[in-house]
């Protein structure tokens, strides 16, 4: 007797690690189409061999690159010697994702939160169908969670299987903290995935440092309800990430406008931050396929190269 409330915990925890396995299967197979005909090929393209990694020195020969000597060892030799560079066949990619209380918004059918995961789960299968590492940060204001880089699919699954479960301590966002934090754990060059709605403030020189040491690519995820103020009325809006709430009255045409403007200027500072920088960004619109604007932007960054 004493038993039995510890043995339906127990039937409860299976329950719940059965169907937690049920939805990372399915999400793999979901996307599985996608990573086999359609985004490995883009991925391998785009930053497979990308990195350098010093391999020796050697004896200056003609036509070798001027820039490329070493001048410390040309000059305790007294002879000129070059450093030589080779691909790095093996790339580490890194996504850091937002589990802020933003991300549990949708207007669309999905949560933000959702989208997330299914981009998240086809990057890290696409890093491992080449062989590649792959990690994860999961945060909020707050670092959440670390996952190393690894290989394998057990570990790719592994990811999708944390983000699918996973509850955030806090609902307020610092990208600044994500950002300096990765600096902090990762020192080797990486491509570095940056899911967010960024909505939040104060990450711009984070942002920059941490793209000047990897390849940093944004991926913005966007609900068109928050971006324009609908005309429904007075309605209660509730802040996902602090809690308060707040009368509004929508029929107000000063105060949509105010509220748009806003929005459009928040959106074009998240721009004008990436373009600074020099760094890519995705937008992930919630009311369309999301698979299009990836797979565009690979194509564009193959023609780059």
């Amino acid at each position: 007797m004493f038993y039995l409330p510890a043995l339906g915990g127990v039937a409860c925890f299976l329950m719940e690690t059965k169907e937690l396995l049920k939805k990372v299967r399915q999400l793999e197979i979901r996307t599985r189409g996608v990573v086999n005909q359609v985004f490995t090929g883009e991925y391998h393209s785009v930053f497979k061999g990308r990195g350098m990694a010093f391999s020796e020195v050697r004896e200056y020969q003609f036509g070798d690159d001027v820039r490329s000597i070493d001048w410390n060892v040309t000059a305790r030799l007294d002879h000129p010697f070059i450093k030589v560079f080779e691909e790095e066949r093996e790339l580490t990619v890194m996504l850091l994702i937002d589990m802020s209380g933003s991300q549990f918004f949708g207007s669309q059918g999905q949560l933000k939160r959702d989208i997330a995961v299914e981009l998240s789960a086809i990057l890290a299968f696409s890093a491992m169908k080449n062989n590649d590492k792959v990690g994860a940060i999961l945060f909020s204001d707050q670092i959440e969670k670390f996952i190393p880089p690894r290989k394998g699919r057990s570990h790719a699954l592994r990811i999708v299987r944390e983000l699918l479960s996973f509850e955030p301590k806090s609902s307020a966002t610092s990208l600044k903290a994500a950002l300096e934090y990765l600096n902090h754990v990762n020192k080797k060059r990486s491509i570095v995935f940056v899911i967010s709605d960024f909505m939040d403030s104060g990450y711009e020189t984070a942002l920059h440092i941490a793209g000047k040491r990897h390849d940093l690519i944004g991926v913005a995820l966007l609900d068109p309800r928050e971006h324009e103020l609908p005309k429904v009325g007075l309605i209660t809006f509730r802040d996902a990430e602090t809690g308060a709430q707040r009368w509004i009255d929508t029929s107000d045409k000063k105060l949509r406008s105010a509220y748009n403007t806003y929005r459009k200027t928040m959106e074009q500072a998240r721009r004008s931050v990436f373009i600074k920088s020099k760094l890519d960004a995705i937008d992930i619109r919630l009311d369309q396929p999301y698979m299009k604007p990836l797979i565009d932007f690979f194509r564009l960054r193959e023609r780059r190269w």
